[in-house]
């Protein structure tokens, strides 16, 4: 493959790319380092790619792996996160003990789209990254599994064991602002 065609393929994946990659690195310029390193990766490794196959999945797996390869061991696995306390239907729990009128989903309304993505770039990395390609990036489970470079079950596990601790994380978020009040009964 040409260099123009592999950058006409690129063009339309580079603002997905960096969205991403900035919410791995949390920061703009190790952004841009990964991105463009995933980017003269793939150039190097076009080869591998198969015409007709989901460019943009096979761009991420790279990213992400240029993103897993540039941590320590030991940083990239982080604390150990209990699941324990994050039990299933967290949020909508939370609510009713709380005396939410209503119903948990208008709580989760009144969080703006930052304060969401703020909740899942709080998560662990293995979270994380199948999170925020789910639910920032509209990936299929079978392109996350792709751009991961892990099994469908595994993306699975991750995005039910996510969902626990984003219910938490946006919970504690939504009193922290004042959002919900046990004391009031109801949705502030």
């Amino acid at each position: 493959m040409d260099r123009d065609k592999f950058e006409s393929l690129l063009q339309p994946v580079l603002d997905v790319a960096y969205g991403y990659a900035y919410k791995l690195t949390g920061n703009q310029e190790d952004a841009m380092d990964l991105v463009q390193e995933a980017s003269v990766q793939a150039f190097r490794s076009i080869g591998t790619f198969e015409e007709g196959t989901n460019f943009k999945a096979w761009f991420m797996k790279i990213l992400t792996n240029k993103f897993y390869k540039s941590k320590a061991r030991a940083a990239r696995t982080g604390p150990t996160v209990s699941l324990e306390d994050a039990e299933d239907l967290f949020l909508y729990r939370e609510a009713e003990k709380a005396g939410v009128r209503g119903t948990a989903d208008e709580v989760l309304d009144k969080l703006d789209q930052e304060s969401v993505q703020r909740a899942i770039e709080s998560l662990p990395e293995e979270f994380r990254v199948v999170s925020l390609l789910y639910f920032l990036n509209d990936f299929t489970y079978e392109e996350i599994a792709q751009a991961a470079g892990i099994p469908l079950g595994t993306v699975r596990s991750r995005l039910h064991r996510g969902r626990k601790l984003l219910q938490k994380a946006l919970w504690e978020m939504a009193e922290q602002r004042g959002l919900v009040s046990a004391a009031k009964g109801g949705v502030a």
